[in-house]
């Protein structure tokens, strides 16, 4: 079906749209504010904040209201991960992970049956996870050595998976492993699997230089058993579930991206007019106004590339090189202003009593995880080059 609809205009926001964004905001600053510097030294995530995520609806933005969710656009997905990433980019992808790869994958691929199953628990109180990466396959995702094999009505899975986000709090797991290694990335196919089940384990939690209180572990399947209805989308098909859920996913990444930044900004305005040099603030000098100004600047053309990409794909329309332009921009964006948000607070930036030092290791992993600066870079010329 062709869609001819124009998206609203990219800066312009709906009403419910400001309305999610605002609260979402509010909760950040009551609620996670108090809590950033403990998660990230001790690596955790307190229970008591997940649940509040849950409270607050934004772990199922876009699951369909008949299964407890929020009947929301991804749209409204993009603005509560940015809002959420100004605080604390690790509540951010959490939150990302959830509903731009975990519920889209469902929506779009799931059965009736898994549906009913998984999106009510994922909307109430469940965490869900996406299992494709292992030790020798990251960029070259499809070049995986999990594998399935049929036995009666069931799957056994065996194999390892790495790089986890959400691995220590998830409840619900889309694992990826071939079933026909012989036919190549034509034999991966996607498995929902559940914590608890015979054969499968979380092992190592990494020990990470950002966005430490967002959990990435090791999986690991061991004569793991799964019933062929868990088959998510059709076997074989995986690496198409892989594919184009990704392409979501890394618009949620960018809107995580440009959360950071603006929240790097926004501490670096208040810090320049309360520090004093020479007999006044910082923020009167005009090398730091200029610095000050590109940072802005940086953030909003990383926002428009975000939201285009969002507004595309709520309308139907092809997004895949918007969503990596997005990626790709925005995270080289979040790098820029938090090294330059540390420059403008001078020592005290380079410390963990301030945020930026914070949001500056935060900000690295934009350009590795769902699909590297290289991999974007990569996808944007094929698309223009045919």
């Amino acid at each position: 079906m062709e869609h001819t609809d124009t998206p609203p205009a990219l800066t312009t926001l709906a009403e419910d749209e400001v309305l999610l964004r605002d609260s979402v905001a509010e909760f950040a600053e009551a609620q996670i504010r108090p809590l950033v510097r403990e998660m990230d030294e001790h690596a955790t995530f307190p229970k008591e904040l997940l649940a509040k995520l849950f409270d607050l609806g934004v772990m199922g933005i876009e699951i369909p209201e008949q299964y407890g969710g929020g009947g929301a656009r991804f749209f409204h997905s993009v603005l509560a991960v940015e809002a959420l990433s100004a605080v604390d980019p690790s509540v951010g992808v959490l939150v990302d992970v959830q509903n731009t790869l975990v519920v889209n994958a469902l929506l779009r691929w799931g059965s009736d049956g898994i549906k009913q199953r998984y999106l009510t628990r994922l909307a109430a109180d469940t965490v869900g996870a996406y299992a494709l990466s292992e030790a020798g396959s990251g960029s070259d995702a499809f070049a995986m050595a999990a594998r399935a094999v049929r036995d009666g009505d069931h799957y056994v899975i065996n194999g390892r998976k790495l790089w986890i986000t959400n691995g220590n709090e998830a409840g619900v797991f889309i694992v990826f492993a071939n079933v026909k290694p012989d036919a190549g990335y034509r034999g991966i196919t996607a498995f929902v699997v559940e914590r608890g089940v015979t054969g499968f384990a979380v092992g190592k939690k990494e020990d990470k230089l950002g966005i430490r209180a967002s959990s990435t572990c090791e999986l690991i399947l061991e004569d793991c058993r799964v019933h062929e209805s868990q088959v998510l989308g059709e076997v074989g098909k995986g690496y198409k579930v892989a594919i184009e859920t990704l392409n979501e996913g890394r618009i949620g990444i960018g809107a995580q991206m440009i959360g950071l930044a603006k929240g790097a900004l926004g501490h670096a305005v208040q810090y320049a007019k309360e520090r004093t040099q020479f007999g006044k603030a910082i923020a009167e000098f005009q090398l730091v106004q200029g610095q000050i100004a590109r940072m802005a600047t940086e953030v909003e053309a990383a926002r428009l590339l975000v939201y285009n990409a969002a507004r595309l794909r709520d309308a139907g329309r092809p997004f895949l090189t918007e969503a990596a332009m997005a990626k790709l921009y925005s995270s080289e964006v979040a790098e820029r202003v938090t090294s330059l948000a540390i420059n403008l607070y001078g020592g005290y930036g380079y410390v963990k009593d301030y945020p930026v030092e914070k949001l500056w290791r935060d900000a690295k992993i934009g350009q590795i995880y769902e699909g590297t600066s290289n991999m974007q870079l990569v996808t944007i010329a094929k698309q223009l080059l045919g």
